[in-house]
């Protein structure tokens, strides 16, 4: 009896995650609110009674695609420099790796935390929450870096890099204009050196 729970709870874990990363997928090209039982199920080729089976309702699926996306962020943005001297060093080697990020075209629609945070700025409730929290660890992080370097005011050093990154993100998604992403490294690395 152990051994079919144990593989039960296997598949539930392969389809939660499944379905969560392709929820983050949608979410960068056409919102968190887009995300339907439906519209997963045709997009994943997984039934809606075993994305309901896993998920509660519509905004569990929501909540899990903004965890699945901050999971897929720590592991292709932060993790990878983490090794790296605390401050104006790890600060840059952020900056590469959020490039390379977009660049790799990791999410559809570019950067998760900037598509969702627009969407979800005037909202309440448990995914306004998990997208509110995702975007104060990365603020925190930043600023966390920026103290370490020697910054004076970390808080309005962070909006400014912040800031540069999400308008790379939108002329990118626009534009399709790749030379944004250079230019806002550019920018916010002058932030470190002001």
């Amino acid at each position: 009896m152990a051994a079919s729970t144990d593989g039960r709870r296997a598949r539930g874990d392969v389809t939660r995650r499944r379905a969560a990363r392709c929820a983050a997928d949608i979410a960068t090209t056409h919102g968190l609110d887009s995300i339907s039982v439906g519209a997963l199920a045709s997009a994943t080729g997984l039934s809606k009674s075993g994305i309901l089976t896993v998920f509660s309702c519509r905004e569990a699926i929501q909540v899990a695609a903004v965890a699945e996306a901050r999971q897929v962020y720590v592991d292709t943005v932060i993790a990878p420099v983490w090794g790296a001297d605390p401050g104006r060093v790890r600060l840059a080697a952020l900056l590469d790796a959020w490039v390379a990020y977009q660049r790799a075209g990791v999410f559809p629609g570019g950067c998760f935390v900037a598509a969702t945070s627009a969407e979800y700025g005037r909202r309440d409730g448990p995914v306004a929450d998990a997208v509110r929290a995702l975007k104060r660890e990365w603020l925190d992080l930043l600023e966390r870096e920026l103290t370490t370097s020697g910054s004076t005011e970390p808080a309005e050093d962070a909006f400014r890099i912040d800031a540069y990154l999400v308008a790379a993100n939108t002329r990118r998604q626009l534009f399709g204009d790749d030379a944004a992403l250079e230019t806002a490294r550019r920018l916010a690395l002058a932030v470190l050196s002001g």
